[in-house]
């Protein structure tokens, strides 16, 4: 490593304990990486949103992308966090997910909209705004999209799973989709 990798890794080290996952890939890039890490530290640690939103719109974007290093990461911090067990298994079986909090499932369907439709509708956008305002709909976004990023680079890059963790998806196997029917993954 150069000497800017390794200083960014030493402070990537001391914030998060370690250098894992997607920051072995971004530490190629130092400025992406720095840049990275900070937007990522954002939208997990800073951003106006509770910590369970925060954790629902990184599960939802793993799910999104099928990025099983960053689901395993984090689908027990999320239950930890207040995301109902039955919530969280139905993201990871892409059916609609049920939420007891009002809030909580305006957030998940404005972060539905926007995943599966890239657009949200007026309703859902009032009723969004009505509960979380401007700022809280703009983190969100920020969120999903930092969330995102990281999980295209933990497929691209096929960052390896965690040894001590199944893979959390039926229809992924290792870095492609399982075949109907076959039980083979495809590229």
């Amino acid at each position: 490593m150069t000497e800017a990798q390794k200083e960014l890794a030493a402070r990537i080290a001391g914030r998060r304990g370690a250098v894992r996952g997607p920051f072995r890939v971004w530490l190629h890039s130092p400025e992406m990486c720095e840049r990275a890490e900070s937007l990522g530290a954002f939208a997990r640690f800073d951003c106006g949103l509770p910590e369970h939103l925060r954790e629902l719109t990184l599960l939802m974007a793993a799910r999104n992308w099928d990025a099983q290093y960053s689901w395993n990461a984090h689908v027990h911090q999320a239950i930890e966090a207040g995301i109902p067990e039955a919530a969280v298994k139905a993201i990871a079986e892409k059916r609609e997910a049920v939420f007891d909090s009002e809030q909580d499932q305006v957030f998940y369907r404005f972060c539905r909209e926007i995943l599966d439709e890239h657009f949200v509708t007026d309703e859902t956008f009032a009723r969004a705004h009505d509960l979380f305002g401007s700022k809280g709909l703009v983190d969100t976004i920020g969120a999903l999209g930092n969330f995102t990023m990281l999980g295209m680079c933990l497929n691209t890059f096929q960052v390896d799973l965690q040894a001590d963790k199944e893979p959390p998806f039926p229809d992924i196997s290792g870095y492609g989709r399982v075949v109907a029917g076959s039980g083979q993954g495809q590229s």
